[in-house]
């Protein structure tokens, strides 16, 4: 519940099952601050969790039925969108033991009952000062990744067009491919950084073939078997391309759908063969998108295949070529995936 509205202030979130605490403490805080307040756990992850307002702070007493203030810690840490919230113990426990439990769980401080004012609001003031900080630095820090992530992401973007320039002579497919990669790891439910990266990463799947001759690409007629043996080398060829660059998880993923994109649910892939999880989820939603887009249109090889037949075949290798799950996935999207090829034909 809201006990008090002051729209310029900062949140601060009381848990605890006796009122007469509540009232204690608000009474102390509400001169300065914003104060929520909830008598269990359970309301009181409901109010962490609310956006508007989302609490500065918590302070959190440890014994309470149902659940404890404990394992409202642990929920609150475990979950993304409330583990920067800081938390203070209030609590009539006193040990050193119980203390470090607390700070252990991700606590900032610990406060003993009964309390003083003066050191209640010595403390939720520091607490919120370093939270202030922290999330200006975070800021700043992140204005200055996004800046490096663009500029990485255009060369990306700019190699994953080059090799398909030499390949097809259009970078539609690449643009393509990586829409389609991004709406069925939406569907699989993948949260919005991990689908961002791979719509991102998707167009770098055939970077390798920059280093496969053009007679190979461009001919028109079925490869021989050293012809299809130096085809096959392109994900291996992408990967060195794209090296191996642990402090960047876009070029990671890069990686490794440029060289697993090809591999197949049932072991019958390359370049090395791998089987079900054993290959990255990246590249097998890239296979998927990949694929159709490759069968729906034209190659010097081929005619472009209609979108029903490039749907029945993805739908009967489920389980042979591609994860069936992820087959699911395509399927939940395939109107959206045709929508977006019909607006950006080759």
């Amino acid at each position: 519940m809201a006990m008090t509205e002051h729209a310029d202030q900062q949140t601060i979130l009381i848990v605890d099952d006796i009122d007469t605490n509540i009232t204690v403490l608000a009474g102390v805080l509400q001169p300065h601050y914003q104060v929520l307040a909830a008598r269990n756990g359970a309301l009181a992850l409901k109010l962490a969790r609310k956006k508007d307002p989302k609490p500065d702070l918590i302070l959190l007493d440890i014994m309470m039925p149902e659940m404890d203030g404990y394992e409202v810690c642990r929920q609150l840490k475990a979950d993304p969108v409330t583990s920067d919230i800081p938390l203070i113990f209030v609590t009539s426990k006193d040990s050193v033991e119980e203390e470090r439990v607390g700070l252990e769980l991700g606590a900032v401080d610990y406060i003993t009952k009964p309390i003083s004012p003066a050191i209640v609001l010595a403390r939720v003031h520091t607490h919120l000062a370093l939270y202030d900080q922290r999330r200006e630095l975070e800021r700043k820090v992140r204005i200055r990744t996004e800046e490096l992530n663009a500029t990485r992401l255009k060369i990306i973007q700019r190699l994953g067009l080059a090799a398909e320039y030499k390949d097809n002579e259009t970078g539609l497919h690449v643009i393509r491919v990586g829409h389609f990669s991004r709406l069925i790891a939406q569907a699989y439910g993948g949260n919005e950084d991990w689908v961002d990266l791979i719509f991102n990463a998707a167009p770098m799947h055939d970077i390798g073939k920059i280093g496969i001759p053009d007679k190979i690409l461009r001919k028109e007629d079925k490869l021989d078997e050293g012809e299809w043996e130096t085809m096959r080398s392109h994900t291996e060829i992408g990967a060195r391309i794209i090296g191996d660059d642990d402090s960047s998880p876009l070029l990671q993923m890069s990686r490794d759908i440029a060289l697993t994109h090809h591999e197949k649910w049932d072991g019958s892939g390359y370049p090395y063969g791998l089987k079900q999880e054993m290959i990255p989820l990246s590249g097998r939603i890239v296979a998927i998108a990949d694929v159709f887009d490759a069968l729906t249109s034209v190659r010097p090889y081929k005619k472009a295949w209609s979108v029903g037949d490039a749907i029945d075949l993805i739908n009967r290798s489920s389980g042979s070529q591609f994860d069936p799950k992820l087959v699911d996935c395509f399927n939940k999207v395939i109107d959206e995936m045709v929508e977006f090829k019909d607006r950006h034909k080759d």
